[in-house]
């Protein structure tokens, strides 16, 4: 049950600001798992709302069709690389890197709004209104690469990184940037999930009542969430990524 109301909670929290992970990533271990075990089980475990989140923007991506097909393949290869490192890494040599890894994300996190802001100046979309996107260019599918291997290691934050790489390529309309990173995180979370899945490390009790409570996230948690208010909201989740750094780094 308290597995369920944080996969609620951190499904929320996706829906008002992002950065769900840094809530429940910390509550798995906090009720028992190791983090290796914690981190392949929430991957396979939230990956069905990356699908719906995917499905949301589906409109955005008129016209890029050809552009995704690009974009899935260093998607798929990175998320797969970074899984592969993931089952080799041994449970203490996580432990030792996890701590940082959180942190890495909670800052991830603190800049998401300034980066947002940056990225969305308020100019015409380059490649708006269904235009075709031109064929990324080989920089974008290396950065796309080196998340994606992030991605299928951990995975908070990747949705900032996205970003980011989409904004130095000359997109500014956040709603088609966050289709097309929507859709990044599909590919990369999606073949970290079938590799976990396949290795033996997914609790899957925890996988299942963590997967039917970010679906019920998707509604209550948000509603919730919108009345504590967004700048709340962003708040704790930044204090829970720094609690759950400190206590990691103790542990």
């Amino acid at each position: 049950m308290l597995i369920f109301m944080a996969a609620a909670i951190g499904s929320g929290v996706n829906s008002v600001a992002g950065g769900g992970t840094l809530v429940t990533f910390p509550a798995i271990v906090w009720l028992g798992l190791s983090p290796l075990v914690a981190n392949a089980t929430s991957t396979v475990a939230l990956w069905p709302g990356a699908v719906g989140s995917m499905w949301a923007y589906r409109g955005e991506l008129t016209g890029a069709r050809r552009w995704l097909i690009w974009f899935t393949i260093p998607s798929l290869a990175g998320g797969a690389v970074g899984a592969w490192l993931l089952l080799h890494t041994s449970a203490h040599r996580f432990d030792d890197i996890v701590p940082f890894l959180v942190l890495g994300a909670t800052v991830l996190f603190v800049v998401q709004r300034p980066l947002t802001r940056w990225l969305a100046p308020g100019r015409s979309e380059f490649g708006a209104g269904g235009q075709p996107l031109p064929r990324p260019a080989a920089w974008v599918l290396a950065a796309q690469f080196a998340v994606g291997v992030y991605g299928g290691y951990f995975g908070a934050g990747i949705g900032i990184l996205m970003l980011a790489t989409l904004g130095a390529m000359g997109l500014t309309g956040i709603h088609r940037m966050n289709g097309l990173k929507n859709w990044g995180a599909m590919c990369m979370n999606g073949i970290a999930a079938v590799a976990f899945a396949a290795s033996g490390l997914v609790v899957w009790p925890v996988a299942i009542a963590m997967t039917a409570g970010a679906l019920a996230g998707g509604y209550v948690g948000a509603r919730l969430a919108l009345r504590a208010g967004q700048a709340w909201v962003r708040r704790a989740v930044i204090l829970t990524g720094l609690i759950a750094f400190i206590w990691l780094l103790a542990r």
